[in-house]
């Protein structure tokens, strides 16, 4: 069999071929479509906003890993539709494919795609471009928050207007010109980039321009989006099961799980941000009835902020802060300022009995046993 080489970039209004085994049959299946929109797009898979190229072909489950082509030449891989939409289907485009190959070869594995680590606003209203001191010529978008662990943490501020971006100037709507009379958002420049890479960055800062050398590289966020090809981390203590907060675990609420799931943790998941490398929150997110835990099943779903007066870092220090404890009283901290209190040597030998009646192996998992 020839392979064929990757493309460029389809125009908008360009035919493309999708192939595939989607639902329906067993044969392959050919359909064709337009090119409607090239920009940045949510990856429902990876959960991050990289450039995607939307097309009216019919992408259906099977579609996803299939080629899109155009000529004889690959310009994409389909993997998503629109839900509740008629023939809105995303390809993911040559360049992130490109992108996604050149990090896994120089690395060995996926690490993710770089970001600058800044949440931004339009300056589209005049009225804000003047109390920020915008001359007439200048535009830009306005730096809400940084994430802590960015190199653009302790260079950019809050406040800042961020004009240009490796001297391509940003739009007051946030986009940056791409080809003929498209645009698309500036976050695309940053999406490319490789781990570790610098950007020039220009800002406006309480009315003086300024150049900054910001290096980026991949983000983790406080409460990961999705946990691929990994076992669940948990560890189980007098009945007590000790997970980090994940969007997954989230997501067992059902479909509507944000208005289902509890409120605090659905928050902290969507909004806050990391503090430290490694950090999680943990919860309590069940309780495997027993004697020593009775009364404790009420607080279930709540964080577990300290153990014995120790802040929770994450589950492997909440597993080391338990597991190397030798006094009497074992007291947990969590959220809503309730408190567990365990004597510790019952509480041993009836994690033992427990794990015994509910057939689990393991009283953590393999992830804190090997640390």
């Amino acid at each position: 069999m020839n392979f064929l080489d990757l493309g460029d970039i389809p125009h908008l209004q360009e035919a493309i071929a999708v192939i595939g085994y989607p639902q329906g049959g067993d044969n392959i299946s050919i359909t064709k479509g337009v090119v409607s929109r090239v920009e940045p797009t949510q990856y429902a898979h990876g959960a991050c906003q990289l450039m995607a190229i939307q097309i009216d072909a019919a992408i259906n489950p099977g579609n996803s890993g299939g080629p899109a082509i155009m000529g004889d030449k690959v310009v994409g891989v389909a993997f998503q539709n629109l839900s509740g939409a008629e023939n809105i289907g995303y390809i993911i485009p040559v360049p992130v494919i490109k992108h996604f190959i050149a990090g896994v070869e120089d690395v060995g594995k996926y690490i993710g795609f770089c970001s600058l680590g800044v949440s931004c606003q339009s300056t589209e209203n005049s009225q804000i471009r003047n109390h920020f001191q915008m001359l007439p010529e200048m535009t830009g978008v306005l730096v809400n928050r940084i994430n802590p662990l960015s190199d653009a943490y302790n260079i950019l501020k809050k406040d800042d207007i961020i004009l240009a971006f490796d001297e391509v100037p940003i739009a007051n709507d946030g986009t940056i010109p791409f080809r003929n009379r498209e645009r698309i958002t500036f976050d695309h420049l940053a999406s490319m980039k490789k781990p570790n890479e610098t950007a020039l960055i220009r800002v406006l800062r309480d009315g003086k321009e300024l150049e900054f050398n910001i290096m980026l590289r991949p983000l983790q966020a406080l409460v990961p989006v999705h946990q691929f090809d990994r076992l669940p981390s948990y560890y189980i203590f007098a009945g007590l099961v000790f997970v980090p907060l994940t969007q997954p675990y989230l997501h067992e609420y059902g479909d509507d799980w944000y208005n289902t799931s509890p409120r605090r943790l659905c928050e902290r998941a969507l909004r806050e941000l990391p503090q430290k490398p490694g950090e999680q929150l943990v919860v309590l997110s069940q309780v495997l009835m027993d004697d020593i835990n009775a009364g404790y099943e009420r607080l279930a779903e709540l964080q577990v902020k300290k153990v014995n007066g120790v802040v929770v870092e994450n589950l492997k220090h909440l597993c080391r802060l338990v597991e190397s404890f030798d006094g009497k009283s074992l007291r947990f901290d969590l959220d809503d300022e309730r408190v567990i209190v365990l004597d510790y040597n019952m509480a041993k030998v009836a994690t033992s009995k427990i794990l015994k009646r509910h057939r689990i192996p393991a009283v953590m998992s393999l992830d804190l046993a090997d640390g």
